[in-house]
């Protein structure tokens, strides 16, 4: 076994081992302070639209989770053409993983460069079935990571860094821990909490209220 399938095997462990603290935070109010949720992570905040836009959308989903690959496939285009194309919505997407095949989803997204981000997301719902579903994820998350821009160098030195795996854990705690969030994808819009893989309908409805 090489040393970067062992540390994969540890930040998977570890990963698990903190899920489990955080899945067990009961479910908070339905609705909490934006200025507190506003906050970015120690990552800082993947962010589209305007900053000065009159509805906030908060996204926390995790990338191994069907129902949040329906909502972008389903949902995310014409959300983004009708809302925040035309600066009526500021939309925020957050780590949540759910599994440690996630979390290193999810590292890789953040080694790819910046600008990248969200067509990396993209291209990872939109294959999901193909990297996160497998026996061997190490294998199946190298080989997808080598089509959207990684080498075997990059891919290792990514999941090697402690740092930001415990990064993206602390995300995924502090949505536990503060804001209640327990399943994903969960949403807050301006501040009130959304379960579930909404329809552009249900969403739609929501944000035209909030304008």
């Amino acid at each position: 076994m090489t040393q970067t399938r062992r540390q994969f095997l540890k930040t998977t462990a570890l990963t698990a081992a903190a899920f489990s603290v955080a899945a067990s935070v009961p479910a908070l109010a339905q609705s909490v302070d934006p200025d507190k949720l506003n906050v970015p992570g120690p990552l800082g905040d993947k962010v589209l639209g305007e900053e000065t836009a009159p509805v906030t959308i908060i996204e926390y989903a995790s990338m191994t989770c069907g129902h949040c690959a329906n909502f972008h496939e389903r949902t995310w285009k014409p959300l983004k053409e009708q809302y925040i194309d035309t600066g009526k919505v500021r939309f925020v997407f957050r780590e949540f993983p759910l599994d440690p095949v996630a979390a290193a989803a999810f590292m890789l997204a953040r080694c790819a460069p910046a600008e990248n981000y969200f067509e990396i997301v993209d291209t990872m719902f939109e294959n999901q079935r193909a990297w996160a579903f497998t026996d061997n994820p190490y294998q199946s998350l190298l080989d997808f990571s080598k089509q959207i821009g990684f080498t075997q160098e990059s891919f290792e030195e990514c999941l090697t860094n402690q740092g930001l795996l415990d990064a993206v854990n602390a995300v995924r705690d502090r949505a536990a821990n503060e804001f209640g969030v327990n399943s994903t994808p969960t949403f807050f819009i301006n501040g009130a909490k959304h379960s579930g893989a909404m329809s552009i309908d249900e969403m739609g409805k929501i944000i035209e209220e909030n304008l």
